[in-house]
């Protein structure tokens, strides 16, 4: 068995919703049944018990080995913990090649479950080891690794319950929701609001108390000290006990209460100065340590934070007590878990000493001994849910305290006997107040119940209704697509709206082009998405994105299917046929959103068949409003855009809308009929996402097919008397529809220029020029500039192949070199002559062709 690719779908793809690891797979012969290998399965059971069942895989009658893998690798991610349900294996058209499909949660994970897989299915052929523990280590090692921490986790499962989506700006926590003009993003639980003089001034714990004592709150005495003497000179002004940590610090480090004499404070002060050179001194209020959480105006959950300890059973040490508690699974190295392990450091064993006990003592059953002085939970502390008990009163005084500082989300620190009662009543106060807090004492308290608060923030961020979404209309199809995807930007460009747009020629902000290339892949579509000026997004979908990496969308608004005809490309990359074809272009039909629309080209059986895998309705559009899907989908009630005479009609139940074919210039009066089904699409694109009548009409009126607004897409020219069409055709489907068109346009003689991409079948390049050769007079074939794996002069002579037996094109010339081609051509024309140039180099050819038309 031999895995040759790997690739991650980082999206919807052509085979399920998942985001997956697909690796191609050979196997030999005997690999295509486990039967023929003996002692195989009951080797890979012993190796991995877990397994499961295996069944043959879709069409297969036996157990091939890629299926093993497949069924291994999505195995070894259960067992470890990951939520991942999805595996398929497809088997190509190519004898022993297979397509293996796996869902993952996170990308390395998937990764490293697939080559563990490969290599359990090794280990179980070659009757060797494999250490199946050490692989569900590594694979847990790994997500924790990887994974969202439990705070911005439960942020983003919010955001999903929301409808809202999320994309991971970083390895770490910093995290985008929504799409463009309406995105917001969090870094861990910290919000984009959140100013840094905000995040600045709760670092600075001298001047919050200042602030916050300003503003009403309660809050300890004390003040920054410069050495030991300072800080034990502070301590006999305020009175002892005190606190001593530094001024800038977070989760507990450094800190140390309950100081009583000047040797703990040389202690504790060589403890905060570990961690910074700036250290406050402040009274130690008596009381319990209790963490408020407020978003926005809100306090949304409060918990009493305990330190770590542990309860004397007369018979174990301290030690072993604290190994007992740590045995807890909930108690982890880091923050993924709801607790943290006790550590048992020089912090521990001096708390214990100031007990009267070490680390072999062995505490009276029932004795209380605490391992820390602070609460932490990042220290091994724990933590019990009190919302319910807030008085008013201390809810207001945390909120305050929030105010002040100018915190979106804060941890309002608090020092009191409960709060049940005001902190005026008790002595209590505000000892420090936290950006981006931890929210997992309050989403997993050790005691009491877990609160909503990743929905809180959500609900800050998000107003009731708003799903941080911006219109996506996605289009594919075999030829129209730039067209459409252009002319669709530009109607939603004149209704006021900021457009980004994706297509062959490169991606688009507000018309201003910011990348160059082809652009119709998931990486240009996800940039469009980031980009904060996009108030919409138009996209063309090739199918190479699709397979690489699925969709940049997990649902789109509108989903455009021009056409699929007798397709494009076929026979690359396991897509052999026009259904494969089919099978993968209504990837976006199938991820239209339940509100959303599918425009299908009636007129195509195959595309007019994805209506049934449309979770949102469907507009059907095609120029004959007669045809049976036509008809039948009207009939309904339903959207369907077509031809009357003159008129382009949209139509649902008894409403008609009619605009002429005359007033939309790149149909040139309608005698272009794909271009009219351009139109159509786009038509029914823009009133998917309710853009009035006035805003098409007038769109369409002011769209002019030149070559700085669709180049390479029917562009016209008059030079010399004569006609010039460029255009970038390049399958017998696009041909067939430009030689229909230019057959509306009067000529003595006709030209045109031609060249083939070589990774087209020899079948499909021949059926090109068998389209031309009934069409026009001369040919003239230039070698591109790429042959896509070709040799010299392959693809030329397959074009002339094409012309054998052609009946009207009697003048047949091979030319080197597109500039070449398009030169010899303009010096033949004569006044009233028509030459159709289609195009390989599209933005140099019709750069090259304007400075010959300039020159005359």
């Amino acid at each position: 068995m031999e895995v040759s690719r790997i690739r991650a779908l980082r999206g919807p793809n052509l085979w399920s919703h998942h985001t997956a690891i697909e690796a191609i797979v050979g196997c030999s012969e005997m690999e295509g049944s486990i039967d023929n290998l003996p002692g195989f399965e009951a080797r890979l059971r012993e190796l991995f018990p877990s397994i499961g069942s295996l069944q043959p895989s879709g069409q297969q009658s036996a157990i091939v080995l890629a299926h093993v893998l497949e069924v291994a690798a999505l195995g070894l991610q259960a067992q470890a913990g990951c939520p991942v349900t999805f595996s398929r294996t497809n088997q190509t058209l190519e004898p022993g090649i297979f397509q293996v499909v796996v869902e993952y949660s996170e990308e390395a994970v998937g990764r490293l479950a697939m080559k563990l897989a490969e290599e359990l299915c090794q280990a179980a052929l070659g009757d060797t080891p494999f250490e199946l523990a050490d692989a569900l280590q590594q694979l847990r090692d790994l997500d924790e690794d990887v994974r969202l921490g439990p705070s911005t986790g439960a942020i983003v499962q919010a955001a999903v319950a929301r409808n809202i989506p999320f994309r991971r700006l970083t390895d770490g926590s910093l995290v985008l929701f929504g799409w463009g003009s309406r995105q917001r993003r969090i870094q861990a639980a910290e919000m984009d609001t959140t100013s840094a003089i905000a995040e600045a001034i709760a670092q600075d714990k001298d001047l919050t108390k200042k602030l916050l004592s300003a503003a009403g709150v309660p809050v300890p005495q004390g003040r920054e000290v410069h050495d030991v003497d300072d800080a034990w000179e502070a301590a006999c002004e305020i009175g002892l006990p005190v606190v001593v940590k530094p001024l800038d610090g977070n989760q507990g480090k450094g800190v140390t209460v309950n100081v009583t004499s000047r040797e703990q404070l040389v202690a504790a002060y060589a403890s905060a100065a570990e961690f910074r050179d700036s250290i406050l001194v402040e009274r130690f209020l008596p009381g319990n340590d209790f963490r408020l959480l407020v978003v926005g105006d809100k306090l949304v959950a409060a918990a009493r934070r305990d330190p770590p300890q542990v309860v004397g059973d007369g018979k174990h040490s301290v030690r072993q007590l604290v190994d007992q508690v740590n045995l807890d699974p909930r108690r982890g190295a880091g923050h993924a878990t709801s607790l943290t392990k006790i550590r048992f450091d020089d912090i521990a064993l001096s708390s214990l000493a100031k007990q009267g006990y070490d680390a072999e003592s062995i505490p009276p059953k029932g004795r209380r001994v605490v391992l820390r002085n602070n609460a932490n939970l990042s220290t091994g502390g724990s933590a019990t849910d009190v919302t319910d008990d807030v008085h008013p009163e201390v809810a207001a005084r945390a909120i305050s305290a929030a105010r002040m500082v100018g915190l979106d989300i804060c941890g309002v620190d608090m020092v009191c006997d409960n709060v049940l009662k005001p902190l005026e009543e008790q002595g209590g106060g505000v000892v420090e107040v936290n950006a981006a807090p931890g929210l997992r004492m309050h989403l997993s308290p050790s005691f009491g119940k877990g609160r909503a608060v990743g929905e809180a923030i959500i609900a800050d961020m998000f107003g009731r209704g708003d799903d941080g979404r911006i219109p996506i209309v996605a289009v594919t199809g075999t030829n129209g697509k730039t067209t459409t995807v252009r002319l669709i930007t530009h109607l939603l460009s004149h209704s006021g709206l900021r457009v980004g747009m994706t297509n062959t020629d490169g991606i688009y902000i507000r018309g201003k082009r910011i990348d160059t290339g082809d652009c119709s892949g998931p990486r240009s579509a996800r940039n469009v998405l980031l980009h904060p000026d996009v108030d919409a997004a138009v996209f063309e979908i090739a199918r190479g994105g699709v397979l690489r990496e699925g969709l940049a969308f997990d649902r789109c608004q509108v989903a455009v299917v021009t056409n699929i005809g007798t397709g494009d490309h076929l026979g690359l990359n396991y897509i052999t046929t026009v259904e494969d074809l089919a099978v993968l272009k209504r990837v976006i039909v199938q991820n239209v959103a339940d509100s959303g629309v599918a425009v299908l080209n009636a007129n195509d059986p195959i595309v007019a068949r994805m209506a049934d895998d449309c979770p949102g309705s469907v507009t059907f559009f095609g120029i004959d409003r007669r045809n049976p899907v036509m008809a039948k989908h009207r009939a309904q009630g339903r959207r369907v855009v077509y031809v009357e005479g003159d008129m382009l009609v949209a139509a649902e139940g008894k409403f008609e809308h009619k605009i002429a074919l005359a007033s939309i210039p790149i149909t040139h009066g309608g005698t272009i009929s794909f271009q009219v089904e351009n139109v159509m699409a786009s038509v029914a694109a823009a009133w998917a996402v309710d853009l009035n009548w006035g805003t098409i009409a007038a769109g369409l009126k002011t769209f002019v097919n030149d070559i700085d607004n669709a180049p390479g897409r029917f562009n016209m020219f008059q030079f010399r008397g004569a006609t010039l069409i460029a255009d970038y055709g390049h399958n017998p489907d696009a041909i067939l529809a430009l030689v229909k068109a230019i057959e509306a346009i009067p000529a003595k003689r006709r030209s045109v220029v031609i060249s083939g991409a070589g990774d087209r079948r020899d079948e499909d390049i021949r059926q090109q020029t068998r389209i031309l050769g009934s069409a026009f007079d001369n040919v003239l074939l230039y070698q591109d500039q790429c042959q896509r794996g070709r040799e010299d002069g392959e693809v030329v002579a397959l074009l002339r192949e094409g012309l054998v037996g052609a009946t009207r094109t009697s003048l047949i010339d091979d030319i080197r070199g597109e500039f070449v081609a398009i030169d010899t051509a303009l010096e033949r024309l004569q006044p009233g002559d028509l030459c159709l140039i289609l195009v390989d180099q599209v933005e140099e050819a019709l750069a090259h062709i304007a400075v010959r038309i300039a020159q005359g």
